[in-house]
């Protein structure tokens, strides 16, 4: 026969996991970002219109206007073999630049726009804080490789 304390006790435990589990997937499916690329989004189904994801690609150059006394910017985004013009309002990041890599995140829209409201920059292997650059230091290759070649 169970006592009162043990079913105390495991009914505290069912709805503590219960309140976890309702916590951890009960609005996952709301807060899930698609990530895509422009040839994806090109060839995207109506239905998908005004969901938000995430579009990696390369800033294509000299696409970029920035619109004069606002944070708005208009630039292109390509994969190589599709392109599509992102709308942006805000602050970029420092290391967001024509010909770079960038992911945005927004949502596309029946006039075929890529509206975004986060921009991620990429950054190259070697990339430095514009502080370090600027006084002349330079990244530590050769301390570098000699950490990564373990037993030598």
């Amino acid at each position: 026969m169970i006592s009162g304390k043990k079913i105390g006790a495991i009914g505290s435990i069912v709805v503590i996991a219960a309140g976890l589990a309702y916590l951890a997937l009960g609005n996952f499916g709301d807060n899930l970002v698609y990530f895509m690329t422009p040839s994806e989004v090109v060839t995207m189904e109506q239905d998908r219109y005004g969901k938000k994801m995430r579009v990696a690609g390369m800033v294509v150059e000299a696409s970029m206007e920035v619109i004069p006394e606002t944070l708005k910017i208009r630039f292109d985004l390509t994969d190589g073999a599709e392109t599509i013009p992102v709308a942006f309002e805000g602050i970029p990041p420092d290391l967001f630049k024509e010909g770079k890599g960038a992911v945005v995140e927004g949502y596309w829209d029946k006039d075929q726009v890529f509206h975004s409201h986060m921009i991620m920059a990429k950054h190259e292997e070697d990339y430095m804080p514009l502080e370090m650059k600027q006084a002349g230091e330079t990244l530590p290759t050769k301390g570098l490789i000699k950490t990564l070649h373990v037993g030598e």
